[in-house]
């Protein structure tokens, strides 16, 4: 079976889109962000500072990130140049908010933004997937366009 890498690359944009509209959208909803720990780590802006579905750290400045970051995918998806943008911005930009989830003294971006525990995974995750839809099959889709 061959995999067509511009209809994959193109459905990795909408459904990354769409999940990061619903993240950025239930980070604002308090049913879906219960409150941060009282050991979790400080943040100087603490507005909506919670664990959306009870597992990921965000506040009012991660939940903005996703909401832009759903619109720019839905938005990009329906032409294989914009969706191969989007995953090399998403792929760049996500492995960069990983490693600095994994560095003790950044992973809150001096108290703005919460980027550790199970955000360091997911991030990562999704930048892989972004850097390799992005760039490393841009070549192989372009020979088959």
């Amino acid at each position: 079976m061959k995999v067509n890498l511009v209809d994959t690359t193109r459905t990795f944009t909408l459904l990354v889109g769409i999940a990061f509209l619903a993240a950025g959208i239930g980070g604002f909803i308090p049913f879906f962000t219960p409150p941060a720990p009282a050991d979790a780590p400080h943040l100087t802006i603490h507005a909506g500072y919670g664990l959306l579905l009870g597992l990921f750290p965000v506040n009012v400045v991660h939940n903005i990130f996703h909401f832009c970051v759903g619109v720019f995918g839905t938005l990009s998806f329906r032409v294989y140049e914009s969706a191969k943008r989007f995953c090399q911005f998403l792929g760049i930009t996500l492995g960069i908010l990983t490693v600095m989830g994994l560095i003790p003294q950044l992973n809150t971006v001096f108290g703005v933004w919460p980027l550790y525990g199970h955000a360091i995974w997911l991030h990562g995750l999704e930048a892989v997937i972004g850097l390799y839809l992005g760039f490393v099959t841009n070549q192989k889709a372009m020979a088959h366009v």
